[in-house]
């Protein structure tokens, strides 16, 4: 495939744009409502809109359409910016303006006026319901306002006491007069400000009016001369009234662009959603591990690099679908591989008695920390007569291919030695409480002399000097692809276990000064991170991901 036809759509224009001379540089904007947290949705459109503005150095802006003070909240703000700049890092570009709708409240009250002078808009006393009674549909026409012909005059009074304060909530709003008739209802003379006397989070009580985001959103575009105003399928229909504003205000002639929506399967997307799993506890907050914000997979350890190389593999189209998590997670996979060292857990913990160890003794083994990057280096592992074993890797009577411990079966400690397995102890209950084994000098990694050769390996951690730490196995939230295509409520669909704490994990002792944030494969177990409750005390780890895709083996099961 030739480069030209392999790029997306997008692409494609901005190419034939920038060699027709139409822009001398491209400028885009990412503008979300400060209304709840970023998620993996809007991952997708920070690294089309920050990587076409780095690819064809042009600018991007970050641009917080903060147009409604019931919703908007100065912490979802803070998170929005944080979520940003840890994806623009792995993304190679910054924005490079910062600006807010709210920046703007003036001018977008000028083109008001504006459009009133030029009697394209008019002071409507009507309720919210007999507007909606007028609206028609797509096979009727809708009524005319009685309020629509007044004139010029009154209507800039009435838009200036609705400014003043004059009214209540509700008692009037600004329309556009456009075409009740039109055949795209939105263009059905659409409402493009309304009163709402709510504290707004930068303005404070500066304004009781709010422009609508449809009015807001592509003169805040033009006001900073973006170039390609890109956006979800969605506003597809919105883009004719977008269209309409710019011409009709005569102002610099931003474009909008649309590209389909990825959902993710086992989990939901809608904020609203979002926002009730919050609410209602079933979830820890927005940063929970098992939520799409990004946020969520930050906190769970997903790389911000895994994140963006993600979204490069999804591309951008023009219908929308649902794409399987796997996807997502092999992208994590693939950058921990790269990035996370090698460390010893044991998980469901018994003890290995090495009987033949001298009592007392206590030798440093030397571990790789990454065999994937050369110049991770090496650490020292303590190692004595008592080990902390995975209780999984012992069975009482093992099946004929079972390559671990077993009644006279033999294994490699991971870095250490091969072990043969004398005899095992049990409790009251049939638990085995302690292995005994023999170890063989001779068979000591790095320098084994023994002949001996042995089909598995486990991993362990010296008793003397392990630590301990809480663990928490994430799953998927949800226990269908697409919870919200179920009948029902999309509650019903939770998965009950998707969260198993192990509060007594066994860990070596390199992890002690482990930080908020770190990362690092538990051999055999999977990948993990250091979660914010960690204390001085008892290290939090979060399984950011495991190994393989058991999910998929569980579901074809």
């Amino acid at each position: 495939m030739s480069e030209e036809k392999s790029l997306n759509f997008l692409e494609e224009i901005i190419e034939e744009h920038l060699k027709e001379g139409k822009y001398e540089h491209i400028h885009t904007r990412f503008p979300p409502e400060p209304n709840g947290y970023l998620h993996i949705g809007h991952a997708s459109a920070i690294c089309l809109n920050f990587g076409l503005a780095k690819k064809y150095n042009g600018k991007c802006n970050l641009r917080f359409d903060d147009t409604n003070p019931v919703t908007e909240e100065t912490e979802y703000v803070d998170s929005i910016r944080n979520d940003i700049k840890w994806l623009s890092d792995a993304i190679g570009k910054s924005w490079d303006n910062e600006f807010y709708a709210s920046d703007y409240f003036e001018q977008l009250y000028t083109f008001a006026v504006t459009l009133i002078q030029k009697g394209l808009a008019y002071v409507d006393d009507s309720t919210a319901d007999e507007i909606a009674a007028t609206k028609g549909s797509t096979i009727e026409p809708g009524k005319n306002s009685p309020y629509r012909d007044r004139s010029i005059e009154e209507n800039l009074q009435l838009f200036t006491d609705m400014r003043a304060g004059k009214y209540a909530d509700g008692e009037k709003v600004l329309r556009a007069k456009i075409d009740m008739a039109h055949p795209n209802l939105l263009l059905r003379d659409p409402i493009i400000y309304r009163i709402k006397h709510a504290h707004h989070h930068r303005t404070g009580d500066a304004w009781c009016i709010y422009p609508m985001y449809d009015f807001a959103h592509g003169q805040s575009d033009s006001i900073e001369h973006i170039t390609h105003s890109i956006c979800t399928l969605e506003f597809i229909h919105h883009r004719p009234l977008y269209d309409w504003f710019i011409e009709k205000l005569e102002i610099f002639p931003s474009h909008q662009y649309e590209f389909a929506r990825r959902n993710l399967t086992y989990t939901v997307m809608s904020k609203r959603k979002l926002l009730q799993l919050v609410n209602e506890k079933h979830v820890t907050g927005w940063d929970d591990p098992r939520m799409p914000t990004i946020s969520g997979m930050r906190r769970r350890g997903y790389p911000a690099q895994a994140i963006v190389n993600f979204c490069d593999t999804i591309g951008i189209a023009k219908r929308e679908n649902i794409v399987d998590i796997a996807v997502l997670e092999f992208h994590v996979r693939e950058q921990l591989n790269k990035t996370a060292n090698r460390v010893m857990a044991v998980l469901d913990p018994v003890k290995l008695v090495i009987t033949n160890y001298p009592e007392g003794q206590t030798e440093e083994l030397d571990a790789e920390n990454n065999p994937e990057d050369p110049n991770s280096g090496t650490r020292k592992m303590p190692f004595s007569r008592e080990v902390w074993i995975e209780r999984e890797d012992f069975m009482e009577e093992p099946p004929k291919k079972f390559f671990r411990l077993g009644p006279g079966l033999m294994v490699r400690l991971k870095g250490a030695y091969i072990v043969k397995c004398d005899g095992f102890k049990k409790d009251d209950a049939g638990n085995v409480t302690e292995i005994y084994c023999s170890y063989i000098p001779e068979s000591k990694s790095g320098s084994d002399t023994s002949g001996i050769h042995v089909k598995g390996t486990i991993h362990w951690v010296n008793v003397a000097t392990a630590k301990t730490a809480e663990v928490r196995l994430y799953d998927r939230l949800f226990k269908v692809e697409d919870p919200s295509s179920e009948d029902g409520d999309f509650k019903d669909y939770i998965n009950e276990n998707s969260l198993h704490i192990l509060p007594n994990v066994y860990i070596e002792p390199a992890l002690a000064n482990a930080k908020e944030g770190e990362q690092f494969q538990f051999l055999r177990k999977g990948y993990f991170c250091v979660d914010k409750e960690s204390t001085a005390d008892t290290l939090v780890f979060n399984r950011t991901v495991g190994l393989k895709d058991t999910w998929a083996k569980e579901k074809n099961r």
